[in-house]
């Protein structure tokens, strides 16, 4: 080693190395920065797509490294006292309170130097750090793996959903910082929650305190444009050798626009009517009081016959009302086999495959061993059957889309399983329209909301093989 790098190796000892906690410091901070830059070139470079190595690299190691670089003014104040007390027991020569910067002096020159540079670099690499840990916690990464146990539902049916591409954070939080403050905030009581295993299985819905669908969900979809009618063709397997098929068409009346008034969206995002309800039962699938308000200044209650004064949350009603399971969908064994065989994932020319993958999916119910009941469910069944079926491939693969139809829906762990979380849309999964357009809830003239099942749609064809109505449309 030459003179000067020995000069430079001096003025870093007489910086960092005058006490044990300014080096401890100096070494955590360089340790953790180091594997940041690391950890961050693996990324770049997509060597591994771990979320642990994101909460190590954007929020462990950065709060170490800030630890240690807090560390180092930290030693250097306990340096300072201790030497100020041996200069005042005569131990070391007495100088003024605060050190002499003389620039002038080749070595503090140096001292300079590296404390601009380091300072350089560690503004670096914090605002780096800093800026891809806020990116990496707004990640679905980072929502969906990191408490894999806890979100591995909502994950799983967010990744086969239409919002697939949506981020997390866009429907759950929206723009603007409040939200956003609010979010993390209440994200370290889940995180407790988490680490002590205090969470609720499975996790209860609807969502306490969700933000308003107009700050989030008509970023994109736009209520007030009219939309009109559109064709909605509905296809289900009967439970026979051939699983016949049939169809039933319907004319979706969905309107929009506020002008309009016809269809599903026209009345319940008309901006002139304001429609608030009481909830009868935390899941809100019970409804017990609606109140409309029009710019008029008319108003109509409706409430159940027993219900003298509700009691309860007073809600607005909102788009999430009854698109409440717009992402997280969660298909019953029935409605996923007849899905499977639609698009055919599995072989509709497999004899009695819609009811015998219906019975194996619906006798698996969040238990030990459930894969390997439904596997043998399905194979007994073709095993012994006269003559028995024989396709050992079109088996194969209907056995592994009934495994998957499963992975999809059902989460022991979690004790999440067939139902657990019903889709308020239409009505075959739970009440859905019929929580408030029924006859029980009446105003005080005795007159109900109703249940006119034409004001949503009308009905083309019904559980039909060949649908007239389809070959004059020309839809397959």
């Amino acid at each position: 080693m030459d003179s000067r790098q020995e000069r430079w190796l001096g003025a870093l000892v007489t910086l960092f190395g005058r006490n044990w906690i300014t080096l401890s410091g100096a070494a955590l901070a360089a340790a953790s920065g180091l594997f940041i830059v690391g950890f961050l070139i693996m990324a770049l470079f997509q060597l591994t797509e771990s979320p642990y190595l994101g909460i190590m690299a954007l929020l462990i190691l950065p709060a170490v490294f800030v630890f240690g670089l807090l560390l180092i003014p930290v030693g250097a104040y306990w340096d300072h006292c201790c030497r100020r007390r041996r200069r005042e027991a005569g131990e070391e020569p007495s100088g003024g309170p605060f050190p002499t910067i003389n620039l002038n002096n080749a070595r503090t020159r140096r001292v300079a130097v590296i404390v601009v540079v380091l300072t350089g670099v560690n503004l670096l690499i914090i605002s780096t750090a800093t800026y891809d840990g806020v990116v990496f916690m707004d990640s679905p990464t980072f929502c969906g793996k990191v408490c894999h146990t806890v979100m591995e539902p909502e994950f799983t049916s967010y990744t086969n959903s239409p919002h697939a591409r949506v981020k997390c954070v866009e429907c759950h939080i929206g723009p603007g910082a409040p939200w956003f403050v609010k979010s993390k905030l209440s994200g370290v009581g889940q995180v407790l929650a988490v680490t002590f295993n205090t969470y609720e299985h499975p996790i209860p819905t609807p969502v306490e305190n969700l933000r308003p669908s107009q700050d989030t969900c008509e970023h994109c979809h736009w209520p007030e444009k009219f939309t009109g009618d559109r064709i909605k063709l509905i296809t289900k397997f009967q439970e026979d050798e051939t699983n016949t098929p049939s169809k039933t068409v319907l004319l979706m009346h969905i309107g929009g626009g506020a002008s309009e008034r016809h269809g599903i969206h026209s009345w319940h995002i008309d901006p002139s009517i304001k429609t608030t309800y009481i909830p009868a039962d935390e899941k809100r699938q019970d409804i017990a009081w609606v109140r409309v308000e029009k710019q008029d200044g008319t108003v109509q209650e409706f409430k159940k016959p027993d219900v003298e004064t509700p009691a309860g949350e007073v809600r607005v009603m909102d788009c999430i009302d009854c698109h409440n399971r717009p992402t997280h969908i969660f298909q019953m064994p029935d409605e996923a086999v007849d899905d499977a065989l639609a698009k055919g994932r599995i072989d509709t020319g497999i004899p009695y495959i819609k009811k015998v993958a219906t019975e194996a999916l619906k006798s698996a119910t969040g238990e030990t061993g459930d894969l390997d009941k439904i596997e043998k469910h399905i194979r007994d069944y073709y095993a012994q059957q006269q003559p028995p079926f024989t396709d050992k491939a079109k088996i194969d693969s209907a056995v592994n889309e009934a495994v998957l139809i499963y992975k999809r829906n059902v989460f022991p762990p979690m004790n999440v399983t067939w139902g657990t979380y019903p889709n308020n849309i239409g009505h075959v999964q739970s009440p859905g329209c019929s929580r408030c357009h029924n006859d029980t809830l009446k105003n005080a003239a005795g007159e109900s909301i109703g249940e006119d099942c034409s004001i949503c749609h009308t009905v083309l064809a019904w559980d039909e093989a060949e649908p007239e109505i389809l070959n004059q449309l020309q839809i397959k």
